[in-house]
């Protein structure tokens, strides 16, 4: 890998803005703004208005009815049950997108609009406390976020710190990083929120953020739901981009819609929300989390609405970004918390698919966000939607991507990925399982050190020419064997419109496993990774990603060695003497190797691609003395 300069945008400058000079002060439930209406003092029956975007950028009010105080919904945070009343909520109903849009009594703002019922019957919401949201605006924020500087700017080529670590914690995959699985990651995610926040089946919820998607394949878009509808986003097919329209606002305001970008440019996602309260250069909104991560730095826009479209089960508001405003730096479990100067780090990605000649599009431009789930994530669903726009076809392909993953201090991360399908080109969920994505997903959730991903290149090349060959079948030759003598087996390879092609594998095997029973498996060889050691160091991680399977066109027969292998301080070793494993171990460290079970392996080179999986067993006669 080659050294390159650090690439830390301009946008770093000053990440975070200085608190809002204004301090909280409690009093029996009372806080010292004159305009905040504290929950001691509100009262059923009470009437006053709300605020939110029903088209265009400019909040409207609508009325609201108090119907009363909920007691200790969450820990320390009551809910205020409130009716509204306007034309477009008598049919919409409950409205994702709503989330966050204050409300007030009496010319005072008594909280966030943030809570609804499923297949609701009543335009009834439950209101967050503003006192909540304001304890969340004034919590203090680390001096770095996931490494990126929240001040300073770190020197060129300087590594990132160590500093910080529980910053973003809650988002963090749970498990080794080199095993790490984008669906497994989001499983996590979604249990930790159902256990805080009760899942979709409870009969009070926080009203769904719509995550907006424009330039995505259908089939990402599904994607995208199974991933990130359990976390209380709800992807749906709109429009967007990135930019600055023209007569955009420059600031939030109370009321105003808010977006949170995940990607943008030839491609976008943006969770869409409303302003509650501006306070200087801080802000909150939603009245709820939008995955209650704590501190972050995610881009926010401001938002403009579309329209309101109604449902029986969930209305939602359609919008789309007009100018790029700030970063998410909190999210929490009353609100999430927006600071107006603060810019986050983003991930330009270049997609550019070969092989496609006619193809409506062939390269992609967009930016994701930088983060521990959602660049995985996005970058899996963005992968898919690119590859389905420019060759949705349903023949015989096979495919082979370069992805070159650019690491802040490390240089240039190299991968390669292949694959075959005799059902056409991939989709999104196999592009989520990719190389690319997983080791994104490790590199950010590694437990040593904040990895910043200065940007992504990935190039794709597919190829419709029937290189593939499908493998029908596996017999041996002989099913026992004399010590020392291999094993031959015959596999048969179908390809379209070609013949049967049969050949025949020799695979040696050692005189040690006389009077043994072997199971042969035979497997692809994009399919088949090398033993690696467990990584010890970002460094470590970094060189495991470095040719990790067997060649691509070939055929990997591997069985049991029968013996252990050990894994220590980045290495490994094979086919270890008994009693090796215990006289590399100290009495003196409870760091000691770790065992793992030995293969071993034969390759066959093939001229395709090969498709499909067999195995066999053979028996070795026992040695004669």
């Amino acid at each position: 890998m080659r050294s390159t300069p650090l690439l830390f945008a301009a946008a770093a400058l000053g990440l975070v803005a200085s608190l809002p000079a204004i301090h909280s002060a409690r009093a029996d439930g009372k806080t010292s703004r004159p305009d905040i209406l504290s929950v001691a003092e509100i009262r059923p029956k009470m009437k006053g208005y709300g605020l939110t975007v029903f088209e265009g950028t400019k909040p409207e009010r609508f009325e609201v009815e108090v119907i009363d105080v909920l007691e200790n919904f969450r820990p320390r945070q009551e809910l205020i049950l409130v009716k509204t009343k306007h034309p477009r909520l008598e049919v919409a109903k409950v409205v994702a997108g709503m989330s966050g849009s204050p409300i007030y009594i009496d010319g005072k703002m008594i909280g966030a609009y943030a809570y609804g019922w499923t297949f609701g019957q009543e335009p009834v919401a439950g209101v967050t406390p503003i006192r909540n949201m304001l304890d969340d605006m004034m919590r203090p924020l680390p001096d770095e976020i996931f490494g990126w500087p929240l001040k300073t700017i770190p020197a060129p080529r300087e590594r990132l710190s160590a500093s910080a670590q529980a910053a973003g914690g809650k988002a963090r995959f749970r498990g080794a990083p080199e095993q790490y699985d984008l669906g497994e990651h989001a499983a996590q995610l979604a249990q930790r929120r159902q256990s805080t926040l009760g899942g979709q089946s409870a009969p009070l919820v926080p009203v769904s953020t719509p995550l907006l998607i424009g330039g995505m394949t259908p089939d990402s878009v599904a994607a995208a739901n199974d991933l990130l509808g359990p976390l209380g986003l709800e992807p749906l097919q709109a429009g967007g981009g990135g930019g600055t329209k023209p007569g955009a606002p420059t600031r939030y305001e109370d009321g105003g819609a808010i977006g949170v970008q995940m990607v943008r440019g030839d491609m976008s996602a943006m969770g869409l929300g409303t302003v509650t309260r501006v306070e200087g250069d801080r802000l909150v909104a939603f009245g709820h989390p939008m995955m209650e991560v704590g501190v972050t730095a995610l881009p926010t826009a401001i938002g403009q609405v579309h329209w309101f479209m109604a449902s029986q089960m969930r209305s939602f508001k359609i919008g789309s970004p007009v100018r790029p405003v700030g970063a998410l730096v909190n999210d929490r479990l009353a609100s999430i918390v927006v600071s107006h100067s603060a810019q986050a780090p983003i991930i330009p990605v270049r997609v550019k698919i070969h092989g496609v000649p006619g193809a409506p599009r062939s390269e992609w431009n967009f930016e994701v966000a930088h983060d521990k789930f959602m660049t995985p994530a996005f970058l899996g669903v963005s992968l898919g939607s690119a590859l389905q726009t420019a060759a949705a076809e349903r023949r015989d392909v096979t495919w082979s991507a370069k992805s070159t993953v650019r690491i802040a201090g490390y240089g240039d991360l190299v991968l390669e990925d292949y694959g075959a399908s005799p059902t056409g080109t991939p989709q999104t969920q196999e592009l989520m399982r990719s190389v690319l994505v997983r080791a994104a997903g490790a590199l950010l959730n590694n437990p040593w050190q904040h990895a910043f991903i200065e940007a992504v290149d990935f190039d794709i090349q597919l190829s419709f020419s029937q290189d593939v060959q499908r493998l029908r079948g596996a017999e041996l030759l002989q099913p026992e064997l004399d010590p020392g003598e291999p094993a031959r087996i015959r596999v048969t390879l179908e390809s379209f419109g070609a013949p049967t092609e049969t050949r025949v594998i020799t695979v040696p095997i050692p005189r040690r496993f006389a009077g043994k029973k072997l199971d042969l498996r035979l497997e692809p060889g994009y399919a088949v990774e090398r033993e690696r050691a467990a990584p010890e160091s970002l460094e470590d991680l970094i060189a495991n990603f470095t040719d990790p399977i067997y060649p691509a066109r070939s055929i990997v027969v591997s069985f049991d060695a029968g013996s252990s292998g050990v894994a220590h301080r980045g290495r490994i070793a094979e086919n270890l003497p008994p009693g090796a494993v215990d006289a590399l171990s100290s009495v003196h460290s409870s760091i000691n190797p770790s065992r793992f079970g030995t293969q071993v392996r034969h390759v066959a080179s093939t001229r395709q691609f090969v498709v499909g999986e067999d195995s066999v067993s053979v028996r070795i006669r026992p040695a004669l003395r």
